[in-house]
């Protein structure tokens, strides 16, 4: 059996130098150099490399024996942009987050709706005021990406008693979606939705997708998500559906620029909640067992689980 040279390009390498020694992957060799000497050695021989996009980015020019990269993310927009090198295998780890989305999304939805952030103020100044609300049963959710995050999402708002409209590139019937568009109806969808929920991945398609002419079609104080990428939205657009009052709340774990500049309004907005890229943190233990699962399909020849199309850009 052929043997392969893991290097690892991660900001948590022991964590994982650790977990994938307890894989015991066949034929498999470890490495995980610090000093920068080491590394440049190690990428001439290293056939596969596990880590960050921007980490493998930063690499790829190098690494000439690559066949197989392995992202902890699962956004890799970073590797796909014009000339970007395409001449090995690139995976990422698709179908791990969509619980953890999920999580995020219905937490955020429900503290706005039942006001917790209100009642946390009121507590401190020791005040008994019942503020009106309303239940999200029976409230129409439109979620933007139909993959496996989507419909975790999807699965979760329908355990809810929402109504839950899906829009795609395909547009193909999805699990737990009643009703799925293309994106070319996504005017005419977003009317019907009180929250619309952004996991688009960045590809040429969705990049500037909600500017202000589309913003303006989202119902009157309906709720406004984006976890999937910043650059799906354009932000000063944003901030004014936002004052003036056509966006009722916005919450935010994506930008175009992150760290999100210290000067944005979003920041001093009272109706958005802004959280730091982490909606879905990818942990070293499922980032492991998906990449031995892979690793195993690789020395095999099998198709591997997240494989990325170039093309499509994810």
């Amino acid at each position: 059996m052929a043997n392969h040279t893991l290097l690892l390009l991660s900001q948590d390498n022991a964590e994982y130098h650790a977990l994938l020694k307890q894989a015991y992957l066949p034929g498999l060799t470890i490495l995980a150099p610090r000093e920068e000497t080491e590394i440049q050695a190690t990428l001439t021989r290293a056939d596969i490399l596990l880590g960050e996009p921007a980490r493998i980015k930063a690499r790829l020019r190098d690494a000439r024996a690559l066949k197989w990269a392995q992202s902890t993310y699962a956004g890799v927009d970073l590797l796909l942009g014009p000339g970007s090198r395409q001449d090995y295998m690139l995976t990422n780890v698709r179908g791990i987050f969509g619980p953890l989305i999920s999580e995020y999304v219905f937490g955020h939805l429900l503290s706005i709706r039942r006001h917790l952030r209100h009642y946390r103020e009121q507590q401190r100044h020791h005040d008994w005021q019942p503020i009106p609300y309303q239940s999200i049963h029976g409230k129409t959710m439109l979620i933007l990406g139909t993959g496996s995050i989507g419909q975790h999402i999807a699965a979760t708002a329908r355990h809810f008693g929402m109504e839950v409209l899906g829009i795609s590139r395909a547009g193909r019937e999805a699990a737990g979606f009643d009703r799925t568009y293309q994106v070319q109806a996504l005017n005419k969808v977003l009317p019907r939705a009180d929250v619309v929920v952004s996991v688009l991945p960045s590809t040429p398609e969705t990049r500037g997708l909600f500017n202000a002419e589309r913003l303006s079609h989202i119902k009157p104080g309906g709720i406004f998500f984006n976890v999937g990428r910043g650059d799906a939205v354009d932000e000063t657009a944003l901030v004014q559906a936002l004052r003036n009052g056509r966006i009722g709340a916005a919450v935010l774990d994506v930008f175009a620029t992150e760290p999100l500049p210290t000067d944005s309004p979003l920041w001093d907005m009272p109706n958005v909640v802004i959280t730091p890229h982490n909606a879905g943190y990818s942990f070293p233990d499922q980032i492991v067992t998906r990449f031995s699962r892979n690793y195993l399909k690789y020395i095999e020849g099998k198709p591997m689980e997240g494989l990325v199309n170039f093309d499509l850009g994810y």
